[in-house]
């Protein structure tokens, strides 16, 4: 097995937030389920991996019930879930020696916040020596307040603000942060086909 497909925080914990419904991919689980059947299909190792932040009360503590990989989606018997506390999916979890015990040379990365974990993810990955493969498409964001906005503003206030960077201009920043430093850029159909 040379390549392993991480699939990073696609979890309930983004759809109990009021921002979801600003999300720039509401259907990110049939994209990634996509990609979870071609690597199955490949004999490639997927791992799962989720975010928490435990005793904050927040959708993200697993006290709330959220912290699952969302509904449409399921590992497989002998697929790793992994519980990360930190925006990168190596800090703090096995999944470098996983990597590394089962042979695997490149990682292809899918899931939510393409900039945040997701991006972050792929940086690490490339800085660890792994080829990384980085699927737009099966990776969903939201638009991002400018810092000096209120902590407290609305979805509604978020979206009227001209300060706010809109979830469209957040991914492609991130595509043209990776393409050709940290990573491969590829889209679903070209993994999976049409």
């Amino acid at each position: 097995m040379t390549n392993a497909l991480l699939v990073i925080d696609v979890q309930e914990s983004f759809r109990a937030r009021p921002l979801w419904q600003a999300v720039d991919n509401p259907d990110v689980t049939d994209d990634v389920r996509r990609l979870v059947d071609a690597a199955r299909a490949a004999g490639d190792l997927v791992i799962w991996v989720l975010h928490t932040e435990p005793g904050t009360g927040t959708v993200f503590d697993p006290a709330s019930g959220y912290v699952r990989v969302m509904d449409g989606l399921e590992p497989a018997a002998g697929e790793p879930t992994l519980l990360k506390t930190v925006h990168n999916s190596f800090t703090g979890t096995d999944l470098q020696h996983r990597l590394t015990v089962a042979g695997v040379r490149g990682v292809t990365v899918c899931g939510l916040r393409t900039e945040q974990c997701v991006e972050t993810t792929a940086r690490v990955a490339s800085d660890l020596g792994y080829e990384v493969t980085f699927v737009t498409d099966a990776t969903a964001t939201f638009p991002i307040p400018h810092w000096s906005a209120p902590a407290d503003s609305s979805v509604e206030e978020l979206l009227a603000d001209p300060r706010t960077l809109s979830a469209e201009d957040v991914v492609a920043r991130t595509e043209y942060a990776l393409a050709g430093r940290f990573a491969t850029i590829r889209s679903v159909g070209e993994l999976a086909g049409v």
